[in-house]
């Protein structure tokens, strides 16, 4: 048969024999190049994540372990590595990361202890209650700390976030991949948050006056909101919570935030961790009463524990300043510097 007349009956596939392609080979093609073109973008977005964790992890943001300011490394010979864990005033919230209680802290050791090195690394998980602390203790294990500083009683009160007093919350546990693998993505939340400033909608709040701040206070805000499509698809992680509540010492409204206090010092000291249990600044009589419960809990399970230490901070600063105390609840960064000064005896004690 001349091509002619192949052509003429439509089997043209005869006259180009090595271009012809079987089903099989076409779906084998196929699925490649998917996989090579989702492995291109998922490699891009990571680049992509990473730059912009690099922009704002100084300024507003976390870095790409989900911890602020620029992620540390292996611990120096002779370096004491503090973990500092809390909500959003260890976190520093509006605040660039150097202008928060753990970096002023960092400052005030390095220069009270000559010849020898702290480092002190933020582990500020806004929202987050003392039910927080064993997750954050967990997570981070890794970084191989000496001492353990825990600053948390706002987020327990019921008043100040909408948790109440049973606040289960995990912040970082919120992202799926943070689960899976320890990074900590902020591409989503940065371009939720510039969308919302294009259309207008976004709106400034006290102490954010920086684009840069914004990014990060947008980030505390949404990051529940843009993790929830994966998290819908995977399944989400019911909170269940671990810690008894602590009996005898505390009165009733307490004792879930002193079972986790107590709990998370536990955890600790079984690793041979020593802790600081710090009292932020009262802010209210509700406070007040929430601390003296707590600190009967500690005087009673810890009170013959060398490594455990409570400082009261209660009236280190007055919070009804609003110029100090921008929200009530919040710190500039001269309020910061106060609480860290206050620290510094307690942590060369511990760490002596």
């Amino acid at each position: 048969m001349s091509w002619k007349d192949r052509w003429a009956s439509g089997r043209v596939d005869s006259l180009y024999p090595m271009t012809t392609l079987t089903r099989r080979r076409k779906v084998i093609y196929g699925l490649v190049t998917v996989v090579l073109m989702t492995g291109l973008m998922v490699i891009a977005l990571l680049a992509t994540d990473i730059y912009v964790h690099r922009r704002t992890q100084t300024v507003a943001g976390v870095n790409v372990w989900g911890y602020r300011g620029a992620p540390i490394g292996a611990k120096r010979d002779g370096e004491v590595r503090i973990v500092m864990v809390g909500g959003s005033t260890v976190y520093g919230w509006g605040l660039p990361s150097h202008e928060s209680i753990a970096s002023f802290l960092e400052q005030r050791l390095n220069a009270s202890a000559p010849g020898r090195v702290f480092s002190v690394v933020n582990l500020g998980a806004p929202g987050q209650g003392a039910y927080g602390f064993i997750a954050d203790l967990s997570d981070y294990a890794y970084l191989d700390y000496d001492i353990v500083v825990m600053y948390e009683g706002y987020n327990d009160l019921g008043t100040i976030t909408p948790r109440g007093l049973q606040n289960y919350l995990l912040w970082r546990h919120q992202s799926p991949v943070f689960r899976w693998t320890g990074y900590y993505p902020i591409l989503p939340i940065v371009l939720r948050e510039k969308a919302d400033l294009m259309t207008g909608r976004g709106t400034a709040q006290p102490g954010e006056v920086r684009f840069a701040a914004r990014v990060g206070a947008g980030a505390l805000r949404a990051v529940a909101a843009v993790t929830g499509d994966l998290a819908g698809k995977v399944g989400g992680l019911t909170p269940t919570p671990v810690n008894a509540p602590a009996e005898g010492e505390c009165i009733e409204m307490w004792k879930r935030y002193c079972g986790s206090v107590r709990d998370a010092i536990s955890w600790a000291r079984a690793r041979h961790k020593p802790v600081i249990f710090v009292t932020q600044p009262y802010v209210s009589d509700l406070h007040k009463e929430q601390q003296a419960s707590v600190a009967a809990m500690l005087k009673s399970h810890f009170g013959a524990d060398a490594g455990v230490a409570y400082v009261n901070l209660g009236e280190a600063v007055d919070m009804r300043n609003l110029e100090i105390a921008y929200d009530g609840v919040h710190l500039i960064a001269a309020g910061n510097d106060t609480i860290a000064s206050r620290l510094v005896e307690p942590v060369l004690q511990v760490a002596r």
